[in-house]
């Protein structure tokens, strides 16, 4: 097989070559498959990328002008794409952890605290902590973007919103509790989520392409999503999720578009243990440690502090990563995974919705992590 827009060197990061030539081949597989239409797959360890791939089309029917109806913008590495519910891990997450650590937040706060108005319902007592964990007592996702409702009157039917279950017997993947967390980020640092994600995140990694809005000139280089009826024509540029999308682009659960290489500086951040490739400190050592543990002993379910952890049902780790890994899934077919045993990651992007939502690409990323894993030296 033609390994097409490849750059690695295995070597220099302890993996085998052959091996991660495999894992890469997969994602062509997928894409040969129909599973998504394109996508990119970058891998790295002990603090190096070892290998970048790019397969398929990140529009499979538009011109390089921006215009759809061309015929076609291949994926390449610096393909950007919509993340999804990566926003929650690689936005929402740090911003929430610096607060904790400057002595803004505790885990142990009410978020009627900080919102009186999400006292309502019964959610007087739930914590900070519970929202991080996905075990607040909220309902996984409602339909608000359908209400013609504005930002804030979406925010307001948030708060009020009753308890799904009693708050720490369950845990309850939620978009609501994270659209609650970007609300309380930016109450506590005075910026809107963006802006705070930008200037203590995103600057001080480097990651140039990452950003929530992207200005409609980097669209040639953006993977479109699903097609949208109201367009007539595919999300391209827009976030794909709707309710994303409602609350006006930026959201503490979704809105987030990157590049791979942008996604490999945060991951291996977070195997640094919060220090970032210039020397500085994005995070302590005790929040990054605070973050990848488990606080779900007992109930059906492993959650760190947002991150997902090994042998919860949403872990996408595979079979041979260790059980200290740790990463997230986006809806559009994106996850970045850690290992910080093997002190390797995985970042892989796909816009699979381009298709349709059936499409799938967990087999993809289960079957590749197994092939990183291996491939470490």
């Amino acid at each position: 097989m033609t390994m097409q827009k490849c750059r690695y060197n295995a070597a220099e990061a302890d993996m085998d070559g052959d091996r991660l030539l495999d894992a890469f081949r997969l994602l062509d597989d997928a894409v040969a498959r129909g599973d998504t239409p394109g996508g990119v797959a970058l891998v790295g360890r002990r603090g190096r990328i070892a290998g970048v791939h790019a397969a398929g089309a990140a529009h499979p029917a538009a011109a390089a002008d921006g215009d759809e109806g061309g015929a076609g913008i291949p994926a390449r590495p610096d393909t950007i794409y919509d993340c999804a519910s990566l926003t929650k891990v690689v936005a929402t997450l740090p911003l929430a952890l610096q607060l904790v650590e400057r002595g803004r937040l505790r885990l142990a706060d009410p978020v009627a605290e900080y919102i009186p108005a999400f006292a309502e319902g019964g959610k007087g007592a739930v914590t900070v902590g519970q929202l991080l964990t996905h075990t607040s007592g909220l309902i996984s996702h409602i339909n608000m973007y359908s209400q013609g409702w504005t930002p804030e009157e979406i925010k307001a039917h948030v708060f009020a919103q009753p308890l799904h279950y009693e708050p720490g017997t369950r845990a309850v993947y939620s978009d609501l509790g994270f659209i609650t967390l970007g609300e309380i980020i930016s109450l506590l640092t005075g910026e809107t989520l963006d802006a705070a994600a930008r200037k203590s995140v995103f600057d001080p990694l480097g990651m140039r392409d990452t950003r929530f809005l992207p200005p409609e000139e980097l669209r040639p280089r953006l993977a479109a999503t699903e097609y949208n009826e109201a367009l007539g024509r595919h999300k391209w540029g827009e976030v794909h999720d709707e309710n994303a999308l409602a609350l006006g682009g930026v959201s503490g659960h979704a809105g987030l578009f990157a590049t791979a290489e942008d996604l490999a500086k945060y991951a291996m951040m977070w195997l640094a243990r919060g220090r970032t490739e210039n020397g500085g400190r994005l995070l302590s050592e005790a929040s990054v440690a605070a973050a990848t543990r488990s606080y779900t002993t007992g109930l059906p379910a492993n959650r760190g502090l947002g991150w997902v952890l090994k042998g919860d049902s949403f872990d996408a780790s595979g079979d041979l990563m260790s059980l200290s890994c740790y990463g997230h899934t986006g809806f559009t077919g994106t996850s970045i995974w850690m290992d910080p045993a093997l002190d390797c990651f995985a970042v892989v992007l796909t816009n699979r919705v381009f298709y349709g939502r059936e499409k799938s690409v967990a087999g993809l990323r289960n079957r590749l992590h197994n092939a990183v894993a291996a491939a470490c030296l």
